[in-house]
């Protein structure tokens, strides 16, 4: 009778374990995605902000960047391990593919619903907090999508049985660089961060100045004025 009691004690525990183990591995694994995309979203919109593209042609270059990053940074770990570079991409391509596109949907539709964002310049609050808000809302998305996909040993599970094989220490594959997930997001954090400031100050110097002509404009268009100088 007590082990039977025990037993029923340990299954809710056990349970309890592997949904928290499932939802940390989930979030690693987003954030993991949703730096390669984070990239590429903001790389694409620079480059057709620059170019002075349309909303359409913006969309399509930030998906296109979004998922090389994002393949990227995952097909690096496993070529450095010893993958060789196509199997690395296949093991990537069945990991992160459902991943990124739940991502770059959400992502995008925010950015199109927030009012101004697409069509803000780069130097702009609306562009740095409406991609604030729109990566969040893609990193809210794609847990429950990762782990689904983990719970059902596809996803990033797929790439699990590489990540405690040791790093190549010859050979080119040992010039690969090693970008750790936690260094990126803070990287990118930073980034957006200095966009977003850049961009107040920006803002509040643009206002500063047009004050400044409102103010004295006046007096320079009234002879009266001119006339007691």
């Amino acid at each position: 009778m007590s082990d039977e009691h025990e037993h029923q004690h340990e299954m809710p525990a056990t349970h309890e374990h592997q949904m928290g183990s499932s939802l940390s591995m989930a979030v690693a694994a987003t954030l993991h995605c949703l730096t390669g995309c984070a990239i590429g979203e903001i790389a694409g919109l620079m480059i057709a902000t620059a170019a002075g593209l349309g909303n359409g042609w913006s969309v399509v270059i930030s998906i296109g960047l979004s998922f090389l990053f994002g393949y990227s940074l995952s097909t690096l770990p496993l070529v450095k391990v010893g993958v060789a570079p196509l199997a690395a991409l296949s093991v990537v391509l069945a990991a992160d593919t459902l991943s990124i596109a739940a991502m770059e949907v959400t992502d995008n539709l925010v950015m199109v619903l927030v009012p101004g964002a697409m069509n803000a310049g780069l130097v702009n609050v609306v562009f740095w907090v409406g991609m604030m808000i729109s990566l969040t809302a893609a990193f809210l998305v794609a847990v429950p999508v990762n782990r689904w996909l983990l719970s059902r040993g596809k996803g990033h599970a797929l790439t699990h049985e590489f990540h405690g094989m040791a790093a190549a220490e010859s050979g080119w594959r040992r010039w690969l660089p090693s970008l750790p997930t936690g260094a990126l997001v803070s990287v990118l954090i930073a980034f957006m961060l200095g966009g977003l400031v850049v961009s107040i100050a920006d803002e509040a110097g643009w206002q500063h100045s047009s004050s400044a002509a409102a103010t004295t404009r006046p007096a320079q268009d009234n002879p009266a004025a001119l006339a007691l100088r």
